[in-house]
């Protein structure tokens, strides 16, 4: 309860806050190629449950078009000018705070995946998501914009190194430490260090 309060205090707080963002993002993307600012996507919530989830364009247009959803890797040359910014900063992802006023995602969790999205590493054809072990289990809590596998990995890890982060997180959870992983995911951010193979902190 503590946490479902929180996020719509700090969603709400955080979509009014930032709303001169949202213009100066838009205008910018827009000006690039002409193209959409939103970029609106399947993801899989609490449960197995599908919402869309919105976020600012930062690739080019019909990038997925042949190959289907295929995990983002550093310097994918799928990615506009301006869309390298908005992803070291994640600031591509600052629409998701839509989703989590209504309850799809809370602000920390595990990372919100895309139905049948594809294993960068390894044979795309023969490995699916839901076959890697800790899927089940990461879907018994709300997708979050940010989580310990986001904040202590680089961003194109094996989803089954990821998953084992999801668990530990499942297991340790609590109000303390999500504070604790928003904190770090603003210093994060701060740094431009999201698209980042190094340590990110």
């Amino acid at each position: 309860m503590l946490k479902r309060l929180f996020d719509i205090c700090l969603s709400s707080i955080g979509i009014v806050g930032s709303s001169p963002l949202w213009i100066i993002f838009a205008l910018a993307i827009w000006l690039n190629d002409r193209g959409p600012v939103f970029y609106l996507q399947e993801r899989v919530g609490k449960n197995g449950r599908i919402f869309k989830g919105i976020k600012f364009r930062s690739m080019i247009k019909d990038a997925e078009k042949d190959s289907g959803p295929v995990q983002a890797i550093e310097n994918d040359s799928r990615v506009t000018r301006i869309g390298r910014i908005l992803r070291a900063t994640a600031m591509d992802e600052l629409p998701q705070l839509v989703n989590i006023l209504k309850g799809d995602m809370s602000f920390v969790g595990p990372r919100a995946l895309r139905p049948e999205e594809k294993e960068v590493h390894g044979n795309p054809d023969e490995t699916s998501i839901e076959d890697i072990p800790g899927f089940k289990e990461r879907m018994t809590v709300r997708p979050g914009l940010t989580g310990i596998a986001q904040v202590y990995l680089p961003t194109d890890a094996l989803r089954s190194e990821k998953f084992k982060y999801d668990l530990l997180y499942i297991k340790k959870q609590s109000f303390f430490f999500d504070l604790k992983l928003i904190f770090l995911s603003f210093w994060i951010t701060f740094r431009g260090k999201w698209e980042s193979r190094e340590r990110k902190i």
